[in-house]
Formats: C-alpha cells, sequence, structure tokens
C-alpha cells in the first residue's frame, strides 16, 4: 500500500468508474486496475462492487474513509518535509544574553517569524559561559553571547562592541564631572553582576591592572537589575548604554575615560554546518547586527 494507490482509490470513488480516475491521473486504465487488485489482495477484502457503476463494498467504505486523512497527513508531512530540507519551516534553540535578549532580539525576531511563520524558535537567555555549556550539550543551535574563553571548541564570529558606560544616581558625588575613570571608583559602592558573568571577569581584570582592588563593591547578579538598584541609590554600574533607553528616573551615564570597558559581541555556534532554518535564521541576524 502506497500514497499513489490511496490516491487512485479515492480518484475512483469521485468518478464512480475506473476509466475516468485513469484520465483524471493521467494512468493506463490497465494501471489503476492492477493497483486496486494488489490493495485489494493485500487487506484481504474486496472494496469495489464491479458493475455498470462502480460502488464501494461495506469494508471499500470503511477503508475509503480511512484513507482520507491517511492521505491528508502524507501529504502534509511531505509538505513539512520540502518546507524543513527549504529552510522554511522547523524549530530553533537560539541562545542570547542581556541586553540583546530585551532590547535588540524582539523586533528582529519577530521579522524573521513573520517571514517564515512555519519556524518555531525557542529562546535560552541566560550568561554566555551558561550557553557554551548549552550548546556543547547539544541543546542550543547557536548563541548570541560575548566571546568564550580561550580553548573553547566553539565557533565565534564577531559583530559588534557592546557600549557600556558608568550609570550614576543625579545626586551622586561623581554627577558633576563629565568622564569617569576608574580611579574615580575609589570610595565608591560599585555594582557588579554574578562572578561567572564575563563581562565581570574582564573588569576585575582592568581594575586590578590598573591596582584597584579595593574599590567597594555589591554584587547583584543581574546585568538586566543593574540599572533599578544604581535608580535605587545602592552605587554606581557600569551598564550597556543600549539598556538605557529609556534611562531610570533620577540617574544619569557618563563616559568611561581611560580603559576599554566595552564586550565584543558576536555568533557563537558549535563548527559544522547548521539546520537549514537555524542556518537561516543566523544568517539573518548576522547581517542585521553587522549593522549595528
Amino acid at each position: 500500500m502506497d500514497l499513489k494507490t490511496l490516491k487512485t482509490l479515492q480518484a475512483i470513488v469521485r468518478h464512480g468508474s475506473f476509466n475516468q480516475a485513469a484520465e483524471e491521473l493521467s494512468y493506463a486504465q490497465s494501471t489503476v486496475t492492477m493497483q486496486i487488485q494488489k490493495l485489494e489482495a493485500d487487506l484481504g477484502v474486496q472494496l469495489f462492487e464491479r458493475g455498470k457503476k462502480v460502488r464501494l463494498t461495506e469494508a471499500g467504505r470503511l477503508f475509503y474513509k480511512q484513507s482520507l486523512d491517511i492521505v491528508y497527513r502524507m501529504e502534509q508531512l511531505q509538505a513539512n518535509l520540502s518546507d524543513m530540507h527549504k529552510g522554511e519551516a522547523g524549530k530553533i534553540r537560539l541562545g542570547v544574553t542581556e541586553p540583546t535578549a530585551s532590547s535588540r532580539l524582539p523586533q528582529l525576531l519577530m521579522a524573521f517569524m513573520r517571514e517564515f511563520p512555519k519556524i518555531e524558535v525557542s529562546l535560552e537567555i541566560a550568561s554566555t559561559p551558561a550557553l557554551v555549556s548549552s550548546l556543547r550539550q547539544g541543546t542550543l543551535d547557536f548563541a548570541l553571547c560575548s566571546a568564550p574563553e580561550a580553548g573553547e571548541e566553539l565557533y565565534f564570529h564577531p559583530l559588534f562592541l557592546e557600549k557600556f558606560v558608568m550609570l550614576l544616581p543625579e545626586d551622586h558625588p561623581l554627577a558633576g564631572t563629565d568622564r569617569v575613570s576608574l580611579a574615580d571608583l575609589e570610595g565608591h559602592r560599585l555594582l557588579i553582576t554574578a562572578a561567572t558573568c564575563p563581562y565581570r571577569k574582564k573588569l576585575e581584570r582592568i581594575l586590578q591592572d590598573d591596582g584597584l582592588i579595593s574599590i567597594r563593591t555589591m554584587e547583584i547578579g543581574s546585568m538586566t537589575a543593574l540599572k533599578h538598584y544604581v535608580a535605587s541609590g545602592f552605587g554606581i554600574a557600569l551598564v550597556p548604554m543600549y539598556a538605557l533607553d529609556p534611562l531610570p528616573a533620577g540617574t544619569i551615564t557618563r563616559e568611561i575615560q581611560g580603559a576599554s570597558v566595552d564586550m565584543l559581541m558576536g555568533m557563537l555556534s558549535r563548527t559544522g554546518p547548521l539546520a537549514p532554518a537555524a542556518a537561516k535564521l543566523y544568517d539573518k541576524l548576522r547581517q542585521d547586527m553587522e549593522r549595528i
């Protein structure tokens, strides 16, 4: 039993004739007859009562009714497989860090999903180390994040520098200066992210290189939450400028001078080809974000 035979049976029922079914399907009548004879032999039942008008037997009516759903599902499956092969359907597991997850990605992802409505995308929003682990375990297709530490057997395609600025309460003592240097942080509380955060590691290296290891800190743990704690007066923080639109009430920003505190961001993936749908999203996001 195959899809062609089921479609032949349905054409015979529509026309009530082997001849007309053969004409619709561009088959020889002998081909239609052989298909039905083989199907009846395989099933061990007679499906049609032959005569001037071809009619279904009781077994034939049951089989015909069930065949309608089978043909529909098989045609849908064939269409879905074709769409997947062309990269127009499938499931994509995307990892992303903040602030890209909340600020840049939503509009870009919505535009992509409108263009390819049969593609399903799921997001894992986490730190770069967590996304690296998920990529190694095969639970993500690719990620938008900072560069991984040396030694990771992953491919990183750089896209843009995430610009960081100092966020301060309006009444903070450093608010009167146009620019803030890292040396100015002495005597003030600096809000920092979790110990595993790549940006915190980079910041700690910069501070250590400048001999500024005695700065008071308070761990908040979330890059997204930093601005809210600054606005509440807990301290000051280095925050991605892109995440400060709108600027929290009662806060101001200042440029950082004398140190490169910006973070390189890009696309992280395993070596080897991506699935067609994932490759489409990868290329789309790469093109859009290289314009940033």
